[in-house]
């Protein structure tokens, strides 16, 4: 699972992920494309974050979760009728505990963006499913396959690959700390609802995003003060707050109605290559060659991981 992917519900059979997409309304090759769409616009913070003009660090943050609150209290009512507000009031420990989760990765993310580069970022958030596999065996008890297991040592491996050197260097240390901790939110976030939704308590995403937006931007609105940003940076963080988070984040709803769990996770590793290109072509970021190597065997650590899970389940 992408960290910034809702879970998927996952059908017991190859037919379940057609007769999940007629439940949602959508063809599974709309459902595909519409996914591909969301991780298209998720992978845009990076290029978009890189022609800020003044607006720094915690200031960046809060404007984008700030812009993502107001987004999501206009697309609320209209995605899931005036009641909505009204459900989030009983939504129980769990929607508030997952919201504090997404405010954790949405708060992390934007920091490491602002510390390091956007390919260090991107790939070690994709380390998400891995990290949730392991707490979901800790916390949760579940048994992890053989595959799993490789996965994380192959993962393991590119990580140390592309942080090795120049974290012996002592370079871009705090950016990959908190990048590490946007998976690990993730993380918690996923185990946190599979343990609810197994109490029969279901987190519904988009109100927790919500809350998660609300949360970020109180608790980073004192570090951003005072402000900097010009106009011009307000249009693209609200640029950000809309088309980066609260509309795919919306729509990605709608594609776990009708794409199995493997199938959003295999999808959503698209956010990683095109962020990259993104920040490569729309900002010069080149990516070094550490990190395309390192970010070559995490993805195929994961990649190998869904595939042959989502192969097994087909069986």
């Amino acid at each position: 699972m992408n960290a910034n992917a809702p879970a998927a519900k996952e059908p017991e059979s190859a037919e379940g992920s057609a007769s999940a997409a007629r439940g949602a309304g959508l063809s599974h090759a709309q459902a595909v494309a519409l996914m591909v769409l969301v991780t298209l616009l998720w992978s845009t913070a990076g290029v978009v974050t890189r022609h800020l003009e003044q607006a720094r660090s915690w200031e960046v943050t809060f404007w984008r979760s700030f812009f993502t609150v107001l987004s999501l209290l206009v697309l609320l009512p209209l995605t899931q009728g005036r009641g909505v507000y009204a459900r989030m009031r009983k939504g129980g420990w769990a929607l508030w505990l997952s919201g504090l989760c997404w405010a954790g990765m949405f708060t992390f993310f934007m920091l490491a963006i602002t510390l390091t580069t956007v390919a260090n970022v991107l790939v070690t958030m994709a380390l998400a499913p891995l990290f949730t596999a392991l707490a979901s065996r800790v916390f949760i008890g579940h048994r992890l396959p053989v595959r799993t297991w490789l996965a994380i040592v192959v993962a393991g491996l590119g990580i140390a690959t592309m942080y090795g050197t120049r974290l012996a260097q002592g370079a871009n240390f705090w950016g990959t700390l908190v990048a590490l901790l946007v998976p690990l939110s993730g993380a918690a976030n996923w185990t946190l609802t599979q343990h609810a939704h197994a109490q029969g308590q279901e987190v519904d995403l988009i109100p927790a995003v919500l809350i998660g937006a609300v949360v970020s931007s109180l608790v980073t609105l004192p570090l951003a003060w005072p402000f900097q940003a010009s106009a011009h940076d307000l249009t693209l963080l609200a640029a950000l707050g809309l088309f980066q988070l609260a509309i795919p984040s919306s729509l990605a709803v709608v594609c776990t109605r009708a794409l199995m769990a493997p199938e959003v996770a295999l999808l959503g590793l698209l956010e990683v290559i095109f962020g990259i290109l993104l920040a490569w072509l729309g900002a010069g970021e080149r990516p070094g060659a550490e990190v395309l190597t390192g970010g070559a065997l995490v993805i195929s650590a994961l990649l190998f991981n869904e595939w042959f899970g989502w192969r097994q389940n087909r069986a």
